[in-house]
């Protein structure tokens, strides 16, 4: 058995914390500052995490390497099963006709490239955020976004951008309900609490995307949609998380966002058209809108997937689901307790078969093909085409899970944890930063509630901030680290066919994260003042 230790190095928690944290400066260093490789980078981030685990923290190297495997497990299931599913739907569309006519329907909506970043982006990539989550909606927002024709790059940074405001109640509000499962909060007052704060974002998100894809004419000339389009998404998130099912939070902003700006679009159009071919005046010819059986041919697989995840979310389909198909076992050759002599967690691992997100993705990859008439051999070779075109991401992302793990278990993530907890009041301003750490490194809002979620309460509770405030807080500023992941940006890269690119795609979104994550740190600061916004805390 392994105990962990908050603070093993020369017995000081700062040092200890100092050193827990230089994994992620050398992975973000690496990326950042000398342009490593992806792959490379979180392979040797891996690699030191592994060695102060042992060295500093005193776990056996057996149990080191298991935990780093046990994050290669988890790092192919069910992450890189749901991107692989996710990019071999979006190329079986490529192999038909079907992906010129989905490029002209999109197009025939609107030919301005600003106001499809916030319809595609950001409306449907929340409505996937909701349904499916875990990289998916960043990699099928960029290809309809190429689709439509804007340059991969753009792409990449918009779609990344765009999946902020809806992911704290992603996966049906998986993050927000396993944060109250490993604080022991009342869901309602956290979904409250974080539908209190992430509309603020939500509101900014769809001018920054604009002003992404033209700059500041792009914001002059297309702000009232992009307002529009933010407040209504922020304005569904708080009434549904406040008042009605959290659950469904993202599912109504996402509908209500869509029906609003495609009605405005009626009354109210830019000045000029920011296409393909650049700006033109006002009144141009659109794209020709293709016959309505066209139209939902080419949407096909996009309506097939929200079909299938609707139906797996059918109460008795996803009771049956997830008897039949989870599979609960003990990760071999872990036996790790916490400093208090509790069991650590990640030690178990639950693999659903049947209703993980990558099989649904699966199945609807199956029923698109039965419904173009593509032959098996062909969408056996789109398969494998997807495979070789993710290698790469495949490699970052299991380092990535693998670093996460091993920072988890060995008590370095821990150590991190509580050397920023110990700053008394002014950890109301790292709480966010916590989060937003948690969430840069596993990619995911939910592991960062499981990771740092606990801490959050106590040190709160240790110095007089209200545990359901800073909980929240944990997910909301999260969601900002969300775009800096390595395992988000190995999937944008890929998705827009610039695998390689990862190092600039952060350079470029490092200030805009940075930048949110201040704005909403003043927000949690007010929040957690009685005479100012404390009256905000549930």
């Amino acid at each position: 058995m392994f105990e962990q230790d908050i603070d093993p190095v020369f017995g000081s928690l700062a040092l200890s914390a100092i050193a827990a944290a230089l994994p992620l400066v050398l992975l973000f260093v690496l990326l950042g500052v000398f342009k490593v490789r992806a792959p490379f980078a979180a392979l040797s981030a891996l690699a030191l995490s592994i060695v102060l685990a042992i060295v500093g923290w005193n776990m056996p190297p057996v149990q080191a390497l298991s935990a780093a495997g046990a994050g290669v497990f988890y790092g192919f299931f069910p992450i890189l099963w749901i991107l692989i599913n996710a990019l071999w739907v979006y190329r079986l569309t490529v192999v038909t006709p079907w992906f010129e006519v989905f490029g002209r329907t999109i197009r025939s909506v609107s030919d301005d490239l600003r106001i499809l970043s916030i319809l595609i982006a950001f409306c449907f990539g929340a409505l996937l955020e909701s349904l499916a989550g875990f990289g998916a909606p960043v990699a099928i927002s960029a290809a309809m976004l190429l689709a439509a024709g804007m340059a991969p790059l753009k792409a990449a940074l918009v779609s990344l951008l765009a999946n902020t405001a809806p992911v704290a109640f992603g996966a049906l509000a998986a993050p927000v309900i396993a944060l109250a499962g490993v604080t022991g909060l009342p869901l309602h007052d956290l979904a409250s609490m974080a539908g209190r704060q992430t509309p603020f974002i939500a509101v900014l998100v769809p001018l920054i995307l604009v002003f992404l894809v033209d700059g500041r004419r792009g914001v002059r000339q297309t702000w009232p949609v992009a307002l529009v389009a933010g407040i209504v998404f922020g304005l569904a998130q708080f009434v549904t998380s406040n008042f009605f099912a959290v659950e469904l939070t993202d599912v109504v902003a996402a509908v209500a966002t869509i029906a609003a700006v495609l009605l405005m679009l009626r009354v109210w159009q830019p000045a000029e058209l920011v296409g393909i071919s650049g700006a033109v005046e006002a009144g141009a010819p659109a794209v020709q809108r293709p016959p309505v059986r066209e139209v939902l041919m080419s949407i096909a697989p996009y309506l097939i997937i929200m079909i299938v995840f609707s139906i797996a979310q059918i109460p008795a389909v996803k009771q049956w689901l997830a008897v039949s198909g989870t599979v609960t076992f003990p990760w071999p050759g872990l036996d790790v307790v916490t400093a208090a002599g509790e069991p650590a967690g990640a030690q178990t691992m639950h693999f659903d078969t049947l209703k993980a997100t990558g099989t649904l993705l699966l199945i609807s990859g199956v029923l698109t093909a039965l419904l173009y008439r593509i032959v098996p051999r062909t969408a056996l070779k789109a398969y494998g085409s997807t495979l070789h075109q993710l290698r790469w991401t495949i490699v970052t992302v299991s380092s990535v899970l693998g670093l996460s793990f091993v920072m988890n278990l060995s008590g370095q993530a821990t150590s991190l944890g509580v050397a920023l907890a110990s700053a008394g009041g002014f950890f109301v301003v790292l709480s966010p930063i916590i989060g937003w750490i948690g969430v840069a490194l596993t990619g995911s809002d939910t592991s960062s509630n499981v990771l740092f979620g606990p801490v959050q309460v106590a040190a709160a509770e240790q110095v007089g901030l209200p545990p359901v405030l800073m909980a929240a807080a944990n997910s909301s500023a999260g969601v900002l680290g969300k775009m800096l992941s390595v395992q988000n940006l190995a999937v944008a890269a890929a998705a827009v066919g610039m695998v390689g690119s990862e190092g600039t795609l952060l350079r470029k979104l490092l200030t805009w994260s940075l930048g949110l994550l201040a704005l909403i740190t003043v927000l949690i600061v007010l929040q957690s003042i009685p005479g100012a916004l404390g009256w905000m805390v549930p």
